[in-house]
């Protein structure tokens, strides 16, 4: 574990894990210390960056798809590629791998005239880009609300049920934004603790209405709360991508396996070249190597894995709708 952490800068996160906007007191209650000092190794995680709650949009939700991109370049363009994709709205987890000739990202793209418009004019036109691969996810077994903190937590389940909120009920039916909306998801992405009475000067509304509407986006399942992390809070220092191949007959059976594993952090599956996808995050190439001679080998359909290290995140989750 890195020395700058302890036990209960991990027991806060897992809290804030099991519900991002629980109040430091119910989490002070749980952990058997002062609201104080939650609220204080709070602010401290937060402003390293080693954790950040922020209110994410599902954005197929209205439609939208998500891909992932694997973008190659020249090794002297890619930086520039990987910051020039850092800066649209519509990317996260933006990555240079394969030793920087490479890039990783998501994008979300609005239809299918938005994908088209991006993997077939633009970025295959733009400079130094030697190729781009592209996998539509089609559906993700782990990830998203589900963050990996719950495989890694050190909170008994006693504590855990304790903080954990009621279930909320499904809205069927579309949703539709109005400037509100999207006044109040833009406060969340930016800070998903941000109060009440901070988000009713945002939007307008009255706290009453915020807190409406809040569980209203949510029950229409438009917004979740989700955690940024600094994986080394964990000790755990390296994170790569896996692009597997898989017998389509067990790729449900598969891909639901692998989601179980304690160091995947991510996984769907994808059209493309591959058809199953994973973030792993690891302590060291050691505890990688056991991983993919174990873990992963032991599954018995899966008939190719190719393996990408991250040698630089460039953008994590977006802030954006």
């Amino acid at each position: 574990m890195d020395s700058d952490y302890d036990d209960l800068d991990r027991q806060l996160v897992h809290a804030l894990q099991v519900d991002p906007r629980a109040p430091f007191s119910a989490i002070a209650e749980v952990l058997g210390v002062s609201d104080r000092t939650v609220a204080r190794r709070y602010a401290r995680l937060r402003s390293t960056g080693a954790v950040r709650v922020f209110g994410g949009v599902n954005e197929t939700a209205f439609g939208a798809v998500q891909w992932f991109l694997r973008v190659r370049c020249a090794p002297t363009a890619a930086s520039a590629v990987a910051e020039a994709l850092a800066r649209r709205p519509d990317t996260a987890w933006v990555s240079l791998t394969s030793g920087g000739t490479e890039i990783a990202c998501t994008v979300r793209t609005k239809n299918e005239a938005d994908s088209e418009a991006l993997l077939l004019a633009k970025l295959p036109r733009t400079p130094r880009v030697e190729g781009v691969t592209a996998h539509s996810v089609l559906h993700a077994f782990y990830g998203g609300s589900d963050n990996m903190v719950a495989k890694l937590g050190t909170l008994d389940d006693a504590a855990v049920a304790r903080l954990r909120p009621p279930p909320l009920p499904h809205r069927p039916g579309p949703a539709t934004l109005d400037d509100g909306d999207r006044a109040l998801l833009a406060a969340l992405a930016a800070d998903g603790r941000t109060g009440f009475e901070h988000l009713a000067a945002a939007t307008g509304w009255s706290p009453t209405t915020v807190r409406r509407r809040m569980a209203e986006l949510r029950e229409r399942d438009v917004l979740y709360f989700d955690l940024d992390l600094d994986w080394r809070l964990y000790g755990k220092g390296i994170r790569t991508l896996l692009w597997l191949s898989v017998a389509p007959s067990a790729l449900e059976e598969t891909g639901t396996a692998l989601a179980a594993h304690p160091e995947v952090a991510y996984a769907a599956a994808t059209t493309g070249p591959t058809n199953l996808y994973a973030t792993v995050v690891c302590a060291s190439q050691h505890e990688l190597y056991r991983y993919l001679t174990t873990s992963v080998a032991a599954l018995p359909a899966i008939t190719h894995v190719e393996t990408a290290p991250v040698i630089k995140t460039v953008k994590q989750a977006a802030n954006r709708l």
